[in-house]
């Protein structure tokens, strides 16, 4: 009898203990994602939404690939030479 209520109790504090590292785990997802948005704002990217990280998956994330100085200034000398304002 012992053996089976030691048993239940050992089950469900492991149980409780699982589920809170999971509302963990979530919190700091979330917190990531905040703390993403905000660095994307400061770029000028839009945010990424939950939508787009449940489709994706958490660890999907592709790099955002910036533009080089010459990159940039090449394509202000196209741009003026095809009299189009600049971006």
């Amino acid at each position: 009898m012992w053996n089976s209520l030691i048993s239940w109790l050992s089950r469900h504090m492991r149980s409780r203990y699982v589920h809170l590292l999971e509302q963990e785990v979530e919190r700091l997802r979330a917190e990531n994602r905040a703390l993403v948005n905000s660095l994307l704002g400061t770029a000028g990217f839009p945010p990424v939404s939950l939508d787009d990280d449940l489709r994706r998956g958490a660890a999907a994330m592709t790099p955002v690939r910036r533009r080089s100085w010459a990159q940039i200034a090449r394509e202000r000398e196209f741009a003026a030479a095809k009299g189009l304002p600049e971006k």
